[in-house]
């Protein structure tokens, strides 16, 4: 392809003409920034960086970041590269790290900020977040900023805390140099757009307040057959890995199916840590798909427009929709549609929302509120389906060019019908040795094992063990015995002690120095981690004062939270300190990296 040409139709050129000359400045350089950003994020268009020679001097850019799982961390570290590529002098700060009472010192500023549970900051942000939002904010008239939000639209506050401070920076007099872009799970093409957009703006900004120099137009040039090749695969490239093994580790006794899967990742050129995990992209079940085309009439083969792609609606559903659950952001696009008045009555109510999102899926949501649905304005409703993310449970160092995950099927029953996890379901039923599955992974610099070797301790439940096996395996692989304590919960010892000989084999060499576990449905009298670690809390705490690492991995909304509570309460008993003092004394350890949290 080649740009010597004139690439554009007649019709193509007319409306160009007539939009180009009612732009303004403004309005240009945001359209800079978004092409950039396409130019950048799709397969066919190679763009060379502006050469930094051309700029007459440097800009100044802090660049914060406030994050739970570190995608805000790596988006942080992009945005810097690409800023030393247009001469701009970036540094990229934690928000744990910046010094917010000097806020009124800086020049320009970019955030990207998480929303962590129920529109909270992540722990990271939450000082930095009190600040400008709070009374003793100074004024910042002086300072360029803009704010990346990212967040889950699984979640009723989709990214209140970006919102928040970006609205909070405004209020406070600060030039927002772009837009607020709020992104979802599947937040690459976002977030590419807006960093180019920021960064063209930003130079915009800045060249009017200095002395002026000769413009610079970036320079996109395509030669015949070159293309924006993928050196990596990655989630817009992923890879396709064979299965190499299957093996289902709960018992016949278990309530639960939990599943060793094993990969190849052999040629593919792909790394990763302890503590990374697997992204598998899902396909929704069949049987779903079937019943909600025969619930709308929809000819199966009629197309729609789903990310700039037209498909069949068989397709879209199968493979590119969200269906076997619900977000809130969908029941407010869907009522915008029905104008229902019971379930306007469900948007509006916490409690009720909260109930009608547990559970339910598409279907249910057009058999509850019927409408005369198009296929195309279904489409426009539902969420693009995410890949799932899977803590991956192996060492690289142990099994070479292999990932292992472990992976429990969602099975359930409501209203009389059997709902299946898009994904899990799929690995389950579907997938056998020798198939492929599209696969990337996903870096998490938030949930790493200490380089020096110190002491651990793991605290998990269910599948919330399998990063915990990559760690030790780790460790075996170098060479590093002891110091290390796991406690892991599940229901029943003989149906779902995962990687039972695994962990006893670990501990006779002496790799593993402690296991204490909990199995809640062996007993009339149910135990959990949490009441595991208060047994040992005088240990656990002298274990913490000299140095360990905490890691705690598993269920957000119960395990996490009771687990948070009982190392408040065992900091307060065994440190002598108050409840203040105790919840200061876990922030720091957080501050340090040595508490370190993988949660969902």
């Amino acid at each position: 392809m080649s740009l010597k040409t004139n690439p554009f139709n007649e019709q193509q050129l007319t409306t160009l003409n007539q939009l180009l000359p009612a732009l303004t400045k403004e309005q240009i350089l945001w359209l800079s920034g978004y092409l950039e950003g396409r130019l950048a994020t799709d397969g066919d268009v190679a763009v060379p960086s502006q050469p930094a020679a051309q700029l007459e001097s440097s800009v100044k850019l802090t660049i914060l970041y406030g994050t739970e799982t570190g995608h805000s961390e790596g988006l942080a570290e992009k945005l810097a590269e690409k800023a030393a590529n247009k001469n701009i002098n970036a540094q990229v700060l934690s928000m744990y790290d910046f010094n917010y009472k000097k806020l009124k010192e800086e020049e320009n500023v970019a955030i990207i900020v998480s929303t962590h549970g129920e529109g909270e900051p992540p722990d990271m942000a939450e000082e930095f977040y009190k600040f400008v939002t709070g009374t003793r904010a100074p004024q910042l008239e002086n300072l360029n900023y803009s704010v990346l939000a990212m967040g889950d639209k699984t979640y009723k506050h989709f990214c209140k805390t970006g919102e928040d401070i970006y609205s909070a920076l405004k209020d406070l007099g600060a030039y927002s140099v772009c837009s607020l872009v709020k992104c979802d799970v599947d937040y690459d093409r976002d977030a590419e757009i807006w960093m180019n957009n920021f960064l063209v703006s930003l130079s915009a900004a800045q060249s009017a307040t200095q002395s002026p120099v000769s413009a610079v137009t970036p320079a996109y040039s395509v030669s015949e057959g070159s293309s924006l090749a993928f050196d990596e695969f990655s989630k817009t490239n992923p890879y396709m890995a064979t299965v190499l093994e299957k093996v289902k580790i709960t018992g016949r006794d278990s309530d639960k199916e939990v599943y060793h899967v094993e990969l190849s990742l052999e040629g593919s050129g792909l790394e990763y840590e302890p503590g990374d995990s697997l992204g598998v992209f899902a396909k929704n079940p069949e049987s779903l798909v079937e019943q909600i085309l025969e619930k709308t009439g929809f000819n199966p083969e009629q197309k729609v427009d789903v990310k700039e792609e037209e498909l069949s609606i068989k397709e879209a559903l199968t493979h590119h929709l969200e269906i076997t659950t619900l977000t809130f952001d969908v029941l407010k696009k869907y009522q915008e549609k029905v104008k229902n008045p019971a379930l306007e009555k469900i948007i509006n109510d916490d409690q009720l929302s909260d109930d009608y999102l547990y559970g339910h899926d598409v279907l249910d949501l057009l058999e509850d509120f019927p409408f005369e649905w198009n296929a195309n304005k279904l489409a426009e409703v539902l969420r693009p389906i995410p890949p799932r993310l899977y803590s991956i449970s192996s060492s690289m160092e142990s099994v070479g060019e292999e990932v292992h995950v472990t992976v429990s099927v969602v099975r359930y029953e409501r209203k009389d019908r059997l709902r299946n996890g898009a994904c899990s379901s799929h690995l389950a039923d579907s997938i056998e040795v020798d198939d492929q599955l599209p696969i990337y992974i996903d870096k998490n610099p938030s949930f790493k094992l200490p380089a020096n070797g110190s002491k651990i301790i793991m605290v998990g439940a269910g599948t919330g063990v399998a990063p915990y096996r990559a760690f030790m395996q780790h460790r075996e692989s170098l060479g590093i015995k002891g110091e290390s304590w796991l406690f892991f919960g599940d229901r029943r010892f003989n149906s779902d002690f995962l990687y039972q000989t695994e962990w006893q084999k670990l501990l006779k060499s002496e790799h593993l120095t402690k296991l204490d576990v909990a199995f809640s449905r062996d007993q009339e009298e149910k135990v959990y981690v949490q009441q595991k670690l208060k047994e040992n809390q005088k240990e656990v705490f002298e274990w913490i004062e000299n140095g360990a690492h905490l890691y705690l991995c598993g269920d957000m909304k119960y395990m996490a939270k009771d687990v948070n509570k009982t190392l408040l309460e065992i900091i307060q008993a065994q440190g002598g300190v108050t409840e203040e003092q105790a919840e200061k004394y876990v922030k720091n350890l957080k501050r340090e990296k040595r508490f370190q949290t993988d949660v969902y």
